[in-house]
């Protein structure tokens, strides 16, 4: 198995709040993130295909082709823009990074017909950042202290 990854980058920005906490809640729980007019991140979107190269083409996928289905399926929608206002697909969730590239997940899977998506990689910064593999794993993507 071959594991191919492309990297795009998109500039957004969000506020991390939830609607259904008291103001000294959200401030408890997000912080600065909680910012009433948001703040920005210049996002690093690794998105990895795996599978076998195509005997006549010798690729798994094209790049130039995944890049195209990265950039018309997310980054087309969500560059320059602010998550929690401008982008359709983003409306009522939380935008962390973790809701961020599961919705991302969902918009790709069934996009790439080459090869298989195998893993996402967000980077909210040079030195933070998240991975999803699907529903590969099936751990509950929130545990409260009733369910442990």
């Amino acid at each position: 198995m071959l594991y191919v990854t492309k990297r795009v980058e998109f500039s957004a920005s969000h506020r991390l709040f939830n609607p259904t906490f008291s103001d000294e809640r959200n401030d408890e729980v997000f912080d600065k993130c909680n910012n009433f007019f948001g703040h920005g991140h210049n996002y690093v979107l690794e998105v990895t295909v795996c599978g076998l190269p195509n005997p006549e083409t010798g690729y798994v996928i094209d790049l130039k082709k995944l890049k195209r289905i990265i950039n018309y399926e997310i980054v087309d929608k969500v560059d320059h823009k602010h998550l929690n206002y401008d982008v359709a697909f983003l409306k009522g969730i939380i935008p962390t990074a973790e809701n961020i590239v599961v919705t991302f997940w969902k918009l790709l899977e069934n996009k790439i017909d080459d090869g298989k998506l195998f893993k996402m990689r967000l980077y909210e910064s040079e030195d933070s950042y998240v991975e999803y593999f699907g529903d590969s794993v099936n751990i509950p993507l929130y545990l409260n202290s009733e369910s442990k």
